[in-house]
């Protein structure tokens, strides 16, 4: 995301020659409102109002209490509410400045834990608020005059991407009873790591790896973060940032800060803050007593240096006392169901696509059902969740809903019925039983108070469900009957991050970390007794019970990822805790050393963020919503001023302009070529509002032109011109997204009409590929094209499966001193290779060009190290192998980390035709034409790095390639460059 700062610098240039990018849009049916409060603008469609008026009464109540101790007040922000999408999400961005909320609460337990979702959101989000604030001081604010949001690009490049997550973490756990800070489950890869012993280097938590699990920045800054409040105060990140904005930005300035507030370099804050954490967590495991379990043998993937790669199997599900179904995933699997057995057997029964995961998988011995997120073609804002269905026995997908909004689905015993937790576009949430073979409705239950079901269950009698009900920041266990529609608490309600219920005769099984360890709890239904069944040395979730009823499975984390253990299941060895629910202080803290007494009661904003955060909104009509029309906002310009162009060659002075629903991009200005010492004015706009997408650009400029005019040898007649030139590029396309399982499908269609006029242009030659003296071009250039790849794991170098295909047609329809006609085909095939994470490609391409007096630029590909030829008719083919050749951990200093070595073995052929006229050498007469024919041939390697650089995050892709030209016996090396980070 840092390095996005810089593509966004690139955005004028890129415009002149290209087409805007597609941006997430809502559907363009929807009615927009607006209610402005003193410091936000909380947009919200049509029938959201309550939900929206709670949301802005609760950010303007947090307003003081989450920018207290970064001591900056921010200016006024757009907030915007979608509720078309069933994705938890939220984000906070300056292109152009504005933060979305996602409305749709999450319902895995270990995101919002016992917060309601849009309050954590709130907290969070505005967090980010304040941070990108804080940057708008000394050279920031410089920048920002003359750049606009773009120019707090530069600033807050300086300061790491796990500050920006930690510090939010931090806060929405300061300022609540709740936050991730407080789940045993957000710093649980983190605690293995460091309880095995393995404290990884500081370049290797930052960067990450593709063979061990490295928590990600949210933990990594969290740690930080907290460490830091406590040992040095909990303003102590405000003066880190106000050192590190009075400093010149070079890469370690924000290193440096640090080293002025605490005495330690960065590196050495990270070590001292994982040795206060490893002591925590070993007095922790001091005081366990860990209950015996055996594992499932399980299929995992080795690195080249034989050290297993890490492999999640969880949410088991028992099929027989011997045999459970789970899910396996990791960095080198993507999501997929398999079968395990006590015979060190793994069979993979289905490769899921996209589950929209709510930390949960239903299953009988005969099916197996699950949620999928299922996608709009057009608009990316509307993201529905789907039931899929498989017949274990037949191998048979069945897709139950179409559009819906389901978030979880557990399978009735009898295989008869479904229940499922729904979330309307209200903000609202309530059960509805199906029907298990049609997906049809057959009861929709009551739920007056909003309660938010989380993970229901069947009991055995396929009439009673067991959930997890949240209201009020509060949990209980519900026992719901869903032929009378009556419900029954089953615990107290209490700040208690309750989960995975699963009844088991006279018991329900379910999760909680109330000795500061998740583990498996059982409440007794008719005595509501409490008994801790489980007690392991990390963590154990998601309890099964074995059809005999004496076996008890569940999800095991180690230092490796989860795997799937079982254990007797004997309620006479469980331990009897009291059923009241644990206060936030216990003997042991799992929520870290530095949110003690101390700290809470120090955090500046942290009393009146907690007390804010209590109140239950009562979302009275506090504000006057107004209409917020598209159009009418479509100008919303975000950044102004110079920028560099990618060539080198460009300097650019322009403006850039996004509406706040992302439905109008607008961008003008002036560039600069330095190479031909000449400049154009120019203008795009793509509006995205509709369903096709429209786009128009404009240029007006010079260019300079230097041609050899005899084309005999010797070339001693190079002349010089300076020509003007306007051009207009008018269109249309519709970019369609099909995925619906593993496959990522997409499809786009477009026609452009084109216009370029020349004028002054005063050589008596020109190149068939330029305009020059013939005056204008008219043309229209029609597009398609479809593509289909198998979804990958981050070690797979490439696609192990998929096919494209594109098609263009160019033609100049409209007459003139300019004719041709272009068509061309291009096919891409790509295959499994011969190991795990290897890839075949092929690639295919055919391109004919009617003879004219204008010549398109090339539609399919060239041989890699090839001059184009733009010959009548080309046919070109390729091959390609990728592999990884090493996953490394090789840190150089503080300068760069090396994650990845691969290399890249292709061959590229094209065969060119063009016809030729044999004319007499006395006469001139035309005598015959013949067909020329070209062949021309080349292959090479690659060889690419996968490194980060100045403690980045985003990695960098760069090496070298090696081409050889068979027909000329030459060797050419180029620098390649894979990814820089966009």
């Amino acid at each position: 995301m840092r390095l996005l700062y810089f593509l966004l610098l690139l955005t004028p240039v890129a415009a002149n020659t290209q087409s805007l990018p597609i941006l997430d849009q809502s559907p363009g049916r929807l009615h927009w409102y607006r209610l402005t409060t003193p410091h936000f603008r909380v947009l919200y469609p049509e029938g959201f109002d309550t939900t929206a008026q709670r949301t802005a009464q609760r950010l303007e109540s947090l307003y003081e209490p989450v920018s207290a101790s970064l001591n900056r007040r921010p200016r006024p922000i757009s907030v915007i509410l979608q509720n078309q999408t069933t994705n938890s999400n939220g984000f906070v961005t300056l292109y152009p400045r504005r933060s979305e909320f996602f409305a749709a609460p999450p319902q895995n337990p270990n995101l919002a834990g016992t917060l309601d979702w849009l309050d954590l959101l709130s907290v969070h989000e505005y967090r980010h608020v304040v941070q990108n604030e804080k940057a708008l001081q000394h050279y920031g604010r410089v920048l920002y005059t003359l750049l606009g949001n773009t120019g707090l690009g530069l600033p807050l490049l300086t300061v790491p991407d796990w500050f920006a997550e930690g510090d939010a973490v931090s806060t929405e756990t300061l300022l609540s009873a709740g936050g991730r800070g407080r789940i045993p489950n957000f710093d649980l890869g983190m605690r293995a790591n460091l309880l095995a012993g393995d404290p990884f280097n500081y370049q290797k938590a930052v960067s990450g790896s593709y063979r061990d699990n490295v928590p990600d920045h949210y933990v990594l800054g969290y740690l930080l973060t907290t460490y830091a409040k406590q040992a040095y105060g909990p303003e102590v990140w405000s003066r880190v940032l106000n050192r590190n904005y009075r400093r010149f930005p070079w890469p370690f300035a924000f290193s440096a800060s640090i080293r002025n507030e605490t005495g330690l370099r960065v590196e050495g804050l990270y070590r001292k803050a994982m040795d206060e954490w490893t002591e925590v967590w070993k007095k922790q495991q001091e005081s366990l007593t860990v209950t015996p379990a055996a594992t499932f043998p399980v299929r995992v993937e080795q690195d080249q240096t034989k050290v297993p790669v890490f492999t999640n199997y969880q949410y088991p599900q028992y099929l027989t006392d011997s045999t459970v179904l789970c899910v396996k995933s990791g960095l080198g699997d993507t999501p997929r169901l398999v079968l395990l057995d006590k015979n060190r057997r793994e069979r993979t029964l289905y490769v899921q696509g996209f589950p929209n995961d709510p930390g949960m998988l239903s299953a009988t011995s005969a099916k197996a059902c699950w949620i999928e997120f299922g996608y709009d073609p057009r608009w990316r804002q509307q993201i529905f969740s789907n039931i899929r269905l498989l017949d274990l026995a037949t191998g048979r997908l069945s897709r139950l809903s179409h559009r819906a909004r389901y978030l979880a689905v557990a399978l009735s015993p009898d295989n008869t019925k479904l229940v499922v937790v729904e979330t309307t576009d209200r903000y609202k949430t309530r059960l509805v039983v199906l029907d298990a073979v049609s997906g049809k409705r057959l009861k929709t239950l009551s739920n007056p108070d909003n309660e938010y079901y989380v993970q229901p269950r069947w009991q055995a009698d396929n009439k009673t469900i067991v959930a997890v009900a949240l209201r009020n920041r509060q949990k209980t266990i519900q026992r719901i009957d869903s032929q009378q529609d009556e419900r029954t608490d089953l615990l107290p309600r209490a700040n208690e991050n309750l989960s995975n219920p699963q009844p088991w005769g006279d018991y329900v099984l379910y999760g909680s970390p109330r000795s500061g360890i998740d583990n498996v709890y059982a409440v007794k239904v008719t005595s509501k007794e409490v008994f801790q069944v489980s007690s392991r040395p990390l963590a154990s979730y998601h309890a099964t019970v074995s059809p005999s009823g004496n076996r008890l499975a569940f999800s095991d984390f180690t230092v490796g990822g989860y795997r799937i253990a079982d254990m007797p299941l004997d309620p006479a060895g469980w331990k009897a805790v009291s059923s009241a629910a644990p206060g936030i202080r216990q003997p042991v803290r799992y929520f870290g050393p530095a949110i003690d007494s101390t700290l809470l009661a120090t955090e500046p904003g942290g009393r009146d963020g907690r007390r804010v955060l209590a109140d239950s909104v009562k979302a009275v009509t506090a504000y006057v919503p107004t209409r917020f029309r598209r159009l009418a906002n479509a100008i919303n310009v975000y950044s102004w001023g110079p920028v560099f162009g990618s060539t080198g060659q460009d300097l650019t002075v322009g403006l850039n302009s996004q509406d706040l629903l992302s439905t109008t991009q607008i961008v003008v200005g002036y560039t600069y070529n330095q190479a031909e010492r000449v400049g154009a004015y120019f203008a795009s706009l793509s509006y995205q509002g509709l369903y096709p997408v429209f786009d128009l650009r404009f240029q007006r400029g010079n260019r300079n032109t230097s041609l050899y005019v005899d084309r005999r040898t010797p070339l001693d007649s190079l002349r010089s011109d300076r020509w003007q030139y306007n051009q207009l590029t008018a269109g249309v396309r519709l970019p369609i997204q099909l995925t619906q399982s593993k496959y990522i499908q997409s499809l786009s269609a477009s026609a452009y009409y084109n216009y370029l006029q020349v004028s002054g242009y005063a050589l008596p030659v020109r190149s068939i590929t330029e305009v020059g003296s013939a005056g204008a071009l008219s043309a229209m250039t029609y597009g398609f094209s479809f593509s289909r790849q198998l979804r990958q794991s981050k070690r797979d170098v490439g696609p192990r499966w998929g096919q494209a295909v594109s098609v263009t047609y160019r033609t100049t329809p409209f007459g003139g001193a300019l004719t041709s006609e272009q068509w061309s085909v291009q096919a891409n095939a790509f295959f499994p290779g011969l190991g795990k994470h290897h890839s075949l490609g092929f690639r295919g391409g055919y391109q004919q060009q009617a003879q004219g007096t204008y010549r398109f630029g090339p539609a399919v590909f060239y041989p890699r190290g090839q001059a184009y030829v733009s010959d009548t008719r080309i046919t070109a083919g390729s091959a390609e192998y990728r592999l990884p050749i090493a996953n490394t951990h090789w840190p150089l200093g503080r300068f760069a980390y090396i994650q990845r070595i691969k290399a890249a073995g292709f061959f590229d052929g094209a065969i060119g035709q063009s016809p030729i006229d044999v004319r007499s050498a006395q006469t001139g007469a035309l005598l015959r034409t013949e067909t020329r024919t070209r062949n021309y041939r080349t292959a090479g390697v690659d060889l690419a790095f996968v490194f980060n650089v100045l403690h980045l995050r985003t990695p960098f892709e760069a090496g070298i390639r090696t081409i050889y030209n068979t027909n000329t016996g030459e060797w050419l090396f180029q620098p390649l460059v894979v990814d820089i980070g966009f």
